[in-house]
């Protein structure tokens, strides 16, 4: 019998289809990088208007890989733990069979 995708499954690829365009990468390095939270600084560092990187941070929200608090008339952004600690516990856990059960091909 055939079994539904899990909600984890579902999870993950929503998060890696959102992490298919290099913009959304730059974005996520750029977060890593400043380690706090910031306003408005993602336009200057990125090759695009800022109507087109507000649709990326948007997706990356909406993938809980970011949050945003509201400062004003601003927004000001850093990465979501939960997102990122979700994304990183799928990958340990292949780095973990591919490090104890490395018999295949």
């Amino acid at each position: 019998m055939k079994k539904e995708y899990t909600q984890e499954q579902i999870e993950i690829s929503t998060i890696m289809k959102v992490l298919g365009h290099p913009a959304r990468i730059a974005i996520i390095e750029h977060l890593l990088e400043v380690k706090a939270c910031i306003c408005g600084q993602i336009v200057d560092v990125l090759p695009l208007a800022q109507p087109t990187v507000s649709l990326h941070l948007k997706e990356l929200r909406n993938a809980g890989l970011i949050k945003g608090t509201v400062e004003g008339n601003t927004i000001c952004y850093c990465l979501d733990e939960k997102g990122v600690e979700k994304l990183a516990n799928y990958f340990d856990r292949a780095k973990e069979i591919l490090v104890t059960k490395n018999t295949c091909c």
